[in-house]
């Protein structure tokens, strides 16, 4: 995306769609340090991305997904979506296909952890990165990729934060989103969404999904991600910095989100 309008070899046009002249029926396009594009924009590809280094958040139909550090996010032909990050170094392969199989797996949005034969599967695919030249190893392998991954996929819904579509329920997300180190107060959020508590939280688990107390724990661990990475703090100083009194039980809480303990990055 060094390009402004050229991007995973398409040309965007001023509408955020994408004109796509590549004959080839599936490539890869790998770049380090990406550059993210604060807009929606969509494609007639369907997308296979994999954090090689970083995270990277997608948004998408009323949801954020997390996609952390080897995990992959699968984003069906058409769907519109942005992507921003604040990790300090983004590496990402992205898979374009042009037509898919008749697996209603292919159909939705899906996140998961890659598993270790996905992984040098995909790794081992970089050596056609943005070749668009006819390759019938590259087909067949990126077939076997495409057709492989209803299997390896485990979904990860932990790693969907829901945007509500009740404006009311805006102003409690953002105050969470900005005060997460600090326990909930359901008064004050009552007062924010003008409604009462009881209403507050009936509301808010119809629209989400999930209790403000689960998106408390949501957005906290999403923010641990992106302080583990920056690898400048200690697990207990970033248990801290997230409003968890003590390691264990911001690793218990990790675990529960996440499915893994947390592994922070040697501190600078």
């Amino acid at each position: 995306m060094q390009n402004d309008m050229v991007k995973c070899g398409l040309t965007e046009n001023k509408d955020s769609r994408f004109v796509d002249t590549i004959q080839k029926e599936a490539y890869v396009w790998c770049e380090k340090d990406w550059k993210h594009d604060d807009h929606d924009h969509a494609h007639h590809r369907a997308q296979l991305t994999f954090v090689e280094e970083g995270y990277q958040y997608f948004h998408i139909d009323q949801k954020i997904y997390l996609v952390p550090q080897y995990h992959v996010i699968w984003v069906p032909s058409g769907k519109a979506h942005r992507i921003t990050s604040e990790a300090k170094t983004v590496n990402l392969m992205v898979f374009l296909f042009k037509t898919v199989f008749d697996d209603r797996f292919y159909q939705d949005v899906h996140v998961f952890a890659v598993p270790p034969v996905l992984k040098e599967m995909l790794l081992y695919a970089s050596k056609w990165n943005q070749s668009v030249k006819e390759d019938e190893e590259q087909d067949l392998f990126f077939k076997a990729i495409l057709k492989s991954l209803p299997n390896f996929c485990r979904e990860s819904s932990y790693l969907e934060i829901p945007v509500p579509s009740d404006a009311r329920l805006i102003p409690v997300c953002t105050y969470i989103n900005s005060n997460f180190k600090y326990s909930l107060n359901a008064d004050e959020l009552a007062e924010k969404a003008q409604m009462s508590v009881r209403s507050l939280q009936r509301i808010f688990k119809n629209e989400t999904g999930i209790t403000l107390q689960k998106y408390l724990q949501l957005v906290r661990i999403l923010k641990s991600i992106e302080l583990i990475d920056a690898g400048q703090f200690t697990l207990s100083q970033i248990a801290y910095k997230v409003g968890y009194q003590s390691l264990s039980a911001f690793t218990s809480s990790y675990h529960a989100i996440m499915k893994s303990k947390p592994k922070v990055k040697k501190v600078n």
